[in-house]
């Protein structure tokens, strides 16, 4: 047996396993020497527009996107420098839009750990509601049949600059760019039109796919209705640390950071695996329940069919406790009973589409937990806990001697795929 760091909460993580375990993680990175320069450099010398400082008047008013706390973008970076590149326009003039989706609103404590005391002294900043109709404008409608709602302070800014770093997505292909202002700042019947069991169902609608995959373009439709006039999106090692930065056109810097983040995260290997070993990629992407569905999916690309994954994923926040998710999973016995009712057209409820991958990949794989969750609460999800991530590892290696493993140690931050 051979030891393994595993990203886990904050603290990570160690486990044995077997010799043989293939490991399969990013290819490293180093963090960039000097962050605030790359950047600053990113937004002087952008793709598709002018350098922002030239692109902003004192008189604009400028809302700025950003993500909220379930992922790792370092706003408390990015705003600051975003803030001092724009110094000529009054601070009144800003707003900075915590990009929610469907989850629930940040609370000033968590926003000062996002942003900095400093920021949220000085700026306004709004959580944006998906529910609310009143902050919400309509702005129109996309080739899918979905009404457009977004945040209606984001629309009738004058300048518009959406934040956020790119990653693997499981069903967008890639995180960041339009996905920032959908869902990010869209309204629930918008975020339910783009996430309805056909688009998510859509073969093309994975990992690492940007052409033909339904989702991005439907997320990109909605996104060019209240176009961001320039974008920031940066990219993260394991160590949360920014490997490169891509600012300008949402569209043309977008895809720039798609291209790299493929080349550097998508790991081929010859055969699927008896037993797949993974994480959320630790804080704050394993928080709950719910993100933790995007680490299974990662091993679920690489698992056999009728094989184990085993997460192992801290979920402080617990499922959470907002939202539809826990209550679809109780809603019926089996993952067969979940996907039929999910595909019938007359059934749509928020939070649907992460109940969907996960019934998929339970359908595909034996699926274990290791987390600060109660039995009762994994069990109802259909999964199976572990009080040690060695537990299920024993399970697995009795049934089958000799079972091929792979660890995925930081996640959904390396995305494998069999040739």
């Amino acid at each position: 047996m051979k030891p393994v760091s595993l990203a886990y909460g904050k603290n990570g993580l160690k486990i044995m396993v077997p010799d043989r375990a293939v490991i399969i993680e990013p290819r490293h990175l180093p963090g960039l020497a000097d962050e605030r320069t790359a950047v600053q450099e990113a937004l002087r010398k952008p793709l598709g527009t002018p350098p922002l400082k030239d692109m902003v008047t004192e008189k604009d008013t400028v809302a700025i996107v950003i993500s909220d706390m379930t992922r790792p973008t370092p706003n408390d970076k990015l705003v600051p420098w975003l803030l001092d590149e724009l110094a000529h326009v009054p601070k009144e003039n800003f707003v900075i839009i915590n990009g929610l989706g469907s989850h629930r609103a940040n609370t000033e404590a968590e926003l000062i750990q996002m942003l900095g005391q400093e920021v949220v002294d000085t700026v306004r900043i709004i959580n944006h509601n998906a529910f609310d109709p009143e902050e919400l404008v309509l702005v129109g409608k996309n080739s899918y049949g979905s009404d457009v709602y977004l945040n209606k302070v984001y629309v009738n800014s004058t300048f518009k600059i959406v934040t956020g770093f790119i990653e693997p997505h499981f069903f967008a292909g890639f995180s960041g760019g339009p996905k920032g202002i959908n869902p990010g700042i869209a309204g629930i019947t918008t975020i339910q039109g783009f996430h309805n069991a056909q688009m998510i169902g859509n073969p093309q609608s994975t990992w690492g796919v940007i052409e033909g995959n339904v989702v991005q373009d439907a997320a990109t439709q909605n996104c060019l209705m209240a176009k961001p006039d320039f974008m920031l999106n940066v990219t993260l090692n394991g160590n949360k640390e920014i490997t490169s930065a891509f600012a300008g056109d949402v569209i043309t810097a977008h895809r720039a950071g798609c291209a790299f983040v493929k080349e550097h995260a998508m790991y081929p290997v010859d055969q699927p695996f008896d037993l797949v070993i993974t994480t959320n990629s630790g804080y704050p992407l394993d928080q709950n329940l719910y993100q933790t569905v995007k680490g299974m999916s990662a091993a679920a690309q690489i698992v056999k069919q009728g094989g184990a994954i085993l997460s192992c994923s801290e979920c402080s926040d617990g499922v959470p406790d907002h939202g539809n998710f826990a209550k679809i999973l109780k809603s019926k016995a089996t993952p067969e009973e979940l996907l039929a009712m999910i595909n019938d057209p007359s059934y749509s409820v928020f939070d649907q589409w992460q109940v969907q991958v996960l019934a998929m990949i339970l359908l595909k794989a034996e699926c274990y937990l290791y987390s600060e969750l109660d039995e009762q609460t994994v069990r109802d999800a259909k999964i199976i806990p572990v009080a040690k991530p060695c537990d299920a590892i024993t399970t697995v290696l009795n049934n089958k001697p000799g079972a091929s493993v792979a660890v995925l140690p930081l996640g959904p931050l390396t995305i494998p795929y069999v040739k």
